[in-house]
């Protein structure tokens, strides 16, 4: 009887083992520990399928809307970006450049070599905002050192040849000053202000966090760069000899998702926490965010302080705007800008990969809150586990909401009103 029941035990335990770490999403290489893998964050080798839908009706708190598969399958795709006559740019991480028609895929030939190892590769893309009159299109890459040990963040930009199948006149504009392993954390998201300079998120790169905290070390900071990758002469900064001209903010862990509103030029980031601490938060010139010495997350191993962690609130760093919980590893972000959406024009729409969800945000509501005033008063969870796991999401020239899933047979997706 005993053994029976042992044998019984032994079964169960197997089986639910088995059953949760299927579940779980694969786990990347250990962040900071040797002995501790990264359950919670961005975990760039996933090569299992989307959940595909194709014009299915969900309903929502204020309307139903419709979704779409309109392109795919792509390989871990990063990024969509929206060319002027309707056409889509679609990178995938391995290093291609999809250009996008009527659901039909072209590769674009022409990118700087790069290292597509975990989560490197092929990243972000914007198109310049005076792209009809200059052509250039701006992407975000991890850039191999000459031995291609190590890499780094880089921006480069190009423009599209005649017949539009290759990359020309490729030039980088900003890399990141030190290359390192192991692989991870690039950051990489773009975004362009108003007078015609450009944000770009640059990840801690995993293995040393405290990096973030080092101002002669562009890892984990969002810096401000010109077009061509000069600094702007008003970087917060640039009487600073202690601090690199290009940081703009600093003590960010991982931000892969921003967005600028053109109308106010705030700009919204998602910050990837380690054990929790996924945030939400406005980036503004100059602020010290605060990771690894300030942070709301956790320990991997133990669920204990992290590494590094001194206190969860500082004097001179900013506090978290907003915490997601539960945690969502957040890439992809989007602000509503139209009312084709009745009820969603100025809320945000925050991709997760882990949390397999978009968030709806409202941060402002002119009833409740003083003009440039923001607190979070509502969220609402929509295709919670419905499509897989979202890697982009972006409001389009349609005022569409247009939505990228990371899997090695990842979509494209259009949400619009049904």
């Amino acid at each position: 009887m005993c053994k029976q029941l042992l044998l019984r035990c032994l079964v169960v335990a197997t089986v639910s083992a088995f059953m949760f770490a299927g579940c779980d999403e694969p786990v990347e290489e250990p962040d900071n520990d040797d002995e501790v893998v990264d359950n919670n964050d961005d975990n760039e080798n996933n090569d299992g399928n989307d959940e595909s839908v194709d014009g299915e009706r969900f309903g929502t708190e204020y309307q139903d809307i419709r979704v779409s598969e309109v392109a795919g399958p792509f390989e871990n795709p990063w990024a969509v970006e929206f060319l002027p006559d309707g056409r889509k740019l679609v990178t995938e991480r391995p290093g291609r450049l999809q250009l996008v028609e009527d659901g039909d895929s072209t590769e674009v030939d022409g990118l700087p070599e790069l290292t597509a190892q975990n989560q490197g590769g092929l990243l972000d893309v914007r198109l310049h905002p005076d792209y009809e009159d200059n052509g250039w299109i701006y992407l975000t890459y991890s850039k191999p050192e000459d031995d291609g040990s190590d890499t780094a963040t880089a921006v480069a930009r190009a423009q599209l040849d005649d017949d539009e199948m290759e990359l020309t006149d490729l030039e980088d504009v900003y890399v990141q000053e030190r290359y390192s392993g192991p692989g991870r954390h690039y950051g990489s998201r773009m975004g362009w202000l108003s007078d015609g300079t450009l944000l770009v998120s640059i990840g801690d790169r995993g293995a040393e966090p405290p990096r973030a905290q080092d101002t002669q070390d562009s890892a984990g900071s969002v810096i401000r760069i010109e077009e061509d990758g000069e600094i702007p002469e008003d970087n917060p900064f640039v009487d600073d000899d202690d601090v690199l001209d290009e940081i703009y903010t600093y003590g960010n862990r991982n931000i892969q998702g921003m967005v600028v509103d053109e109308e106010t030029d705030d700009v919204w980031a998602t910050n990837h926490g380690p054990r929790g601490g996924d945030e939400l938060y406005p980036i503004e010139a100059g602020n010290n965010y605060g990771w690894p010495v300030v942070t709301q997350g956790l320990n991997y191993g133990d669920q204990g302080p992290f590494p590094d962690f001194e206190a969860r609130s500082m004097d001179g760093v900013e506090d978290p705007f907003h915490e997601f919980f539960p945690t969502m590893a957040p890439s992809g972000l989007a602000l509503v800008t139209t009312d084709r959406f009745d009820h969603w024009e100025g809320n945000l729409l925050a991709g997760g990969l882990r949390g397999e969800r978009i968030r709806r945000i409202v941060v402002h509501d002119d009833r409740i809150l003083d003009e440039g005033e923001y607190e979070v008063l509502h969220q609402e969870e929509l295709l919670l586990q419905e499509i897989g796991r979202i890697r982009d999401v972006r409001e389009g020239p349609d005022g569409d909401i247009w939505v990228l899933t990371d899997a090695g047979d990842g979509s494209l997706y259009r949400i619009e009103p049904a």
